[in-house]
């Protein structure tokens, strides 16, 4: 990193991020043709969890590569000053890379929705239909490295 004085190395910092970002972004490489989509996720276990639909654009692109960039952010602030010169963010971020694996396992595949679920809504439990398990697809990001970055903080 650049900037050493922003960079995030406490871990429980970095462990804040991912409870307290809303989505992440993954951005994809088609050839040449860069794709980001933000998407709901799961974290636990330097693995992040990603709900998606079974086709689509990012489905196609991942069975080519799935090499992936994700990104996530938590207490983004604009920060007005006299001159727009000045002008800034506040911010807390994560960027990273992992491999994405398509999920085919029915039981792993329940664990992970469980994962994604807890973080959105961590006191109720959920169960799922043999069908709809078998109908969503779930996203498995083992990641490789990982970044914090700070400013204003």
């Amino acid at each position: 990193m650049r900037r050493s004085d922003k960079e995030i190395k406490d871990p429980q910092t970095i462990q804040k991020i991912f409870k307290e970002a809303e989505f992440c972004r993954i951005a994809l490489s088609d050839g040449d043709k860069p794709y980001i989509v933000p998407m709901n996720f799961g974290y636990k276990d330097n693995t992040l969890y990603l709900h998606s639909a079974s086709e689509g654009y990012k489905i196609d692109i991942l069975r080519k590569n799935n090499n992936v960039c994700f990104q996530m952010d938590i207490n983004t602030e604009m920060v007005k000053l006299e001159s727009p010169c000045n002008w800034g963010m506040k911010y807390l971020s994560l960027i990273g890379h992992g491999k994405a694996h398509l999920m085919d396992n029915v039981s792993e595949k329940r664990e992970a929705l469980d994962i994604i679920m807890s973080k959105y809504s961590p006191d109720i439990s959920f169960s799922y239909s043999d069908e709809a398990v078998r109908k969503v697809l779930v996203i498995k990001v083992k990641i490789d490295d990982i970044t914090g970055k700070k400013s204003g903080y």
